[in-house]
């Protein structure tokens, strides 16, 4: 039977994920997956779980089985509000409670923000490489997304701060295919941007996936020119917690919070199988996303967030951050120092302050994409660059997560993937330079 008759005029906007597709087709404990964002288990709170659901059941009852209120329940509101305050606004306070709404994951928030705000036709501007999850749900909107950066997703300040009106913009801005393997884009066509510019998207610390970092100078001239062009900004801010080295930077919503959404994750510095997150924005923003929700989920989980809460109130968040820093930071240095010791000299990788990811940079002629089967075959996974391009281009990228993979068989995994990238690397580019240590 054919059913392509009954699919929406949205379904050939939706993006496929690569990553959701070698989870689906491989099991990771079978290879040396850099792929996935996932966080190292042993950071999961397991010995504080029995203790936790027994204080939610003893506190809460039959509550915490119970529907909840769409706007979060909330003892979990107030939490944030105390906890957060400070990563927020860089000192203590109190977060008003209006000023708070939960999401299920953070994911859920990018994707609200885009239905709430975007019309077919729209623009979102955000820097590039994107993340591709925000990807998928403007596009899934039929909005058009043109970059405000350059490739290695730093912002051009001269650029930003000479840039005047957006408007009128081209009717057509040609064809945005989609380069994920198995999705044919040849109905697509182009999208006509007939909309307003309306919404800014950004990972301001350690961008997934290049790991960069806006300094100030880039986020004040950010607010300035989102001031200046009457635009919103999405603060995606699900890594600012995990920083292994330098200061941290004022966040954009403090910068701005009359025209800022920030989106906050307990995914990783708690447990992503919660799917809990969070919105901070003015209350008439935020009114419109609760009317929203309430056709998506209802309510997010309830006995989730009395267990977030109750992680918080007690404490045992922050002690369970120290412990992810300090894992990560190991990991994170040992992987540099891996790739440093096997991979070509040709190789260039970022050098994060914090996050999950590294952004390999090959030789011009080499195609990740192109090799990836041959990898996964040889039982090693990344994920291709040009993923997080809705061109397809800068196909000589590609983002290694440091988090999920045991230390013990990350040299084995990047010995292995550097084994792949001198397969396809003419012999002039092999050859080894003196490293200094």
């Amino acid at each position: 039977m054919d059913y392509a008759r009954f699919f929406s005029d949205d379904v050939p906007s939706f993006l496929r994920s690569p990553v959701r597709e070698i989870f689906r087709k491989v099991d990771l404990a079978s290879i040396y997956s850099f792929a996935g964002g996932y966080p190292d288990a042993s950071t999961f709170p397991l010995g504080e779980m029995e203790g936790l659901a027994r204080t939610v059941v003893e506190k809460y009852g039959a509550r915490a089985l119970q529907y909840g209120g769409t706007q979060g329940v909330p003892e979990l509101r107030e939490a944030i509000s105390r906890w957060y305050a400070p990563w927020l606004y860089g000192r203590p306070g109190g977060i008003p409670l209006e000023n708070i709404q939960i999401t299920t994951s953070s994911q859920q928030g990018i994707d609200v923000c885009a239905r709430v705000f975007l019309n077919p036709g729209d623009v979102v501007l955000t820097t590039y490489p994107a993340y591709l999850g925000a990807l998928q749900s403007f596009r899934a909107y039929r909005a058009v997304i043109l970059p405000l950066s350059n490739a290695t997703g730093r912002l051009s300040l001269s650029e930003l701060r000479s840039l005047r009106s957006l408007r009128p913009l081209p009717a057509e801005l040609g064809p945005s295919p989609c380069p994920c393997p198995g999705v044919d884009t040849s109905s697509r066509g182009s999208l006509p941007c007939s909309g307003a510019t309306k919404l800014i998207y950004v990972v301001p610390d350690f961008c997934n996936p290049s790991g960069v970092t806006m300094t100030l100078e880039e986020r004040q001239a950010l607010v300035e020119f989102a001031r200046r062009e009457d635009l919103l900004i999405v603060e995606d801010s699900p890594y600012r917690e995990l920083r292994y080295s330098g200061s941290d930077i004022p966040t954009i919503y403090s910068l701005a919070p009359e025209r800022t959404l920030h989106l906050g994750s307990f995914s990783k510095i708690f447990a992503p199988g919660f799917r809990l997150g969070w919105i901070i924005a003015e209350p008439e923003l935020l009114e419109q996303i609760f009317v929203c929700k309430q056709a998506l989920d209802l309510c997010p989980p309830v006995f989730d967030q009395y267990l977030a809460a109750e992680f918080l109130g007690s404490g045992a968040l922050d002690r369970n951050l120290k412990h992810s820093i300090s894992l990560y930071r190991d990991k994170r240095d040992y992987m540099i120092s891996l790739l440093e010791k096997y991979m070509p000299a040709s190789v260039t990788w970022t050098h994060p302050d914090g996050g999950l990811f590294l952004w390999l940079t090959l030789p011009e002629n080499v195609d990740t994409v192109a090799m990836y089967d041959s990898a996964l075959a040889a039982g090693v996974a990344y994920v291709a660059g040009s993923f997080f391009f809705l061109d397809g281009s800068h196909h000589n990228t590609m983002r290694l997560n440091f988090s999920y993979l045991a230390r013990e068989r990350m040299e084995a995994g990047v010995k292995l993937l550097s084994e792949e990238i001198r397969r396809v690397l003419p012999s002039s580019q092999t050859i080894e330079i003196q490293r200094i240590p």
